[in-house]
């Protein structure tokens, strides 16, 4: 078993702006996802958000603490998202098992000690693409099937926009402090997401990309609605979206993205759209 982690720190959309392309990447893409027997956490700053995966394969992987956090268990000052991409899989919480087949989710709340990561079939393992903020109360552990999520059906084909969004973590669906995950899909013929674009300073984001084929890419835009900037996305890659920056993509063929988000306000509604005419 092998824990990997690194720290991204906050930027300026000032300094931003002077950023060239191997910058943004070095700053905002997170491109070791999904390594198998491996679990890999990004530490960023905004919104002390962490990114990560776990991928078991002939062995369970277990969710061990970090120095960043200065605690003894992971989970004790923090809350969990996982959404299983691959194949099924078992996260143990605390002994007790919640088996995840594919695109289900699990909300795992503060103050759990022992969180593993298992895979029913080593040769095609579970995926399991994890979130996870600091909690101020301990909600229950919860399973999030893909019956159980709100579904919304957004753009329409004549804009390359048509897509459905699935809400798995979200306080109308599940009780938590901060985290808030969900899932789009494009429907064939359509590759643009989250556009028109909005930016919400009360919160950041975290787009991670995946179904894109391997010849194909999603070219994800950020920067402030005047000052944007694109970096060009892989499969089973993710990208820190700050509170000051759009965070919209087209593919160049079919795609889905998690997108995860924390912050001050759970309002799913609440941000500030931009002008597609009025983006530079």
């Amino acid at each position: 078993m092998k824990t990997n982690y690194s720290t991204r720190y906050a930027a300026s959309p000032k300094d931003v702006k002077n950023y060239d392309t191997a910058r943004i990447r070095e700053e905002f893409l997170i491109d070791n996802l999904m390594v198998e027997n491996t679990i890999n956490l990004v530490y960023s700053h905004y919104d002390r958000f962490i990114t990560g995966s776990a991928v078991p394969t002939k062995t369970p992987l277990k969710l061990e603490t970090i120095d960043a956090l200065k605690s003894e268990n992971f989970l004790d000052r923090r809350e969990l998202g996982i959404i299983n991409v691959g194949q099924k899989g078992k996260v143990s919480v605390d002994g007790t098992d919640y088996v995840l087949e594919h695109k289900e989710a699990l909300y795992v709340g503060q103050g759990n000690k022992n969180v593993e990561f298992s895979s029913d079939d080593a040769q095609n393992p579970a995926l399991f693409y994890l979130n996870s903020t600091p909690a101020h109360k301990v909600f229950p552990t919860k399973k999030i099937g893909r019956n159980d999520v709100e579904t919304i059906e957004l753009g329409s084909a004549e804009t390359a926009n048509a897509r459905t969004l699935r809400k798995y973590i979200v306080n109308s669906v599940v009780d938590v402090c901060q985290l808030q995950m969900g899932m789009t899909t494009l429907k064939p013929g359509s590759s643009w997401n989250t556009m028109p674009a909005h930016v919400h300073d009360r919160r950041m984001e975290v787009y991670f990309y995946f179904e894109v084929p391997s010849d194909q890419a999603v070219c994800h835009f950020m920067g402030e609605p005047t000052e944007t900037r694109h970096v060009w996305m892989a499969n089973n890659q993710a990208v820190i979206s700050p509170p000051w920056s759009i965070h919209s993509g087209s593919g160049t063929s079919s795609y889905s993205f998690i997108w995860g988000m924390a912050g001050e306000n759970l309002d799913y509604g609440d941000m500030d759209h931009c002008k597609i005419n009025e983006l530079r």
